[in-house]
């Protein structure tokens, strides 16, 4: 059944109405921003799952003047989930970032990681894969569990290529928090008072140790660089 709608699903896009969306890109193509959304709007009306997600691309990017700042998120999770529904994952990962930042809806971390698994289970999807990865790291809308979280961070490395440098970071980074969650459990009060980092650099301690390690892979890789004869 669901090959036999699919079937029918681009037969019907394929009729004449579907020039329309060239008339969106048109549009885009030459800044006319409102009118390209309101063709893709009538579009998504219509089940154009490109017109859904193009749509809300331009009201996630601040594009369309059309509506107050916190009407267009909410449109555009509207948009994101009609997208979503029909498959595409870029609109699934989309509708994650929106609750785990809170956009057009309340922050959800429990949704954030449905959707996020939604789109690493069922489509593998890299950059899911690492941001469920991150949740299981800090322990956000679930139990904290650093194994799961390297899971996903060695499964996002091997879906997709672009994931190898974040995810070199990232298990860089997991290493340091296993090595600080070992001292604390092995009561070396001593050494751990050096690695009390949420005290002596904030809460967003990580986001510096992440800067550090970009500078030194940096390093690494300017030093191994292929040398001039």
């Amino acid at each position: 059944v669901p090959i036999c709608f699919q079937l029918f699903k681009n037969v019907a896009e394929r009729g004449k109405w579907g020039e329309r969306l060239m008339e969106s890109h048109i549009h885009y193509r030459e800044g006319r921003l409102d009118e390209a959304y309101v063709t893709y709007a009538l579009l998504a009306e219509l089940g154009y799952e490109v017109a859904q997600s193009n749509a809300a691309f331009l009201l996630d990017k601040g594009d369309v003047s059309l509506f107050p700042e916190p009407d267009t998120y909410v449109r555009a999770l509207m948009y994101w989930g009609r997208a979503a529904a029909q498959g595409y994952s870029a609109a699934q990962v989309k509708l994650g970032d929106y609750h785990y930042y809170g956009l057009g809806t309340p922050v959800d971390y429990e949704m954030a990681a449905t959707h996020y698994r939604l789109a690493s289970e069922q489509q593998h999807n890299a950059q899911a894969m690492f941001n469920l990865g991150y949740m299981h790291e800090q322990g956000l809308g679930m139990t904290q569990d650093i194994h799961l979280a390297k899971r996903c961070y060695d499964m996002a490395a091997e879906t997709s290529a672009d994931a190898k440098v974040p995810v070199a970071l990232a298990l860089m980074k997991l290493t340091l928090f296993f090595s600080m969650k070992y001292l604390q459990e092995s009561h070396w009060s001593e050494l751990l008072l050096l690695f009390n980092l949420d005290k002596s650099l904030g809460p967003n301690w990580d986001l510096y140790l992440i800067t550090m390690l970009v500078g030194l892979l940096g390093m690494v890789v300017y030093f191994r660089r292929p040398q001039l004869p």
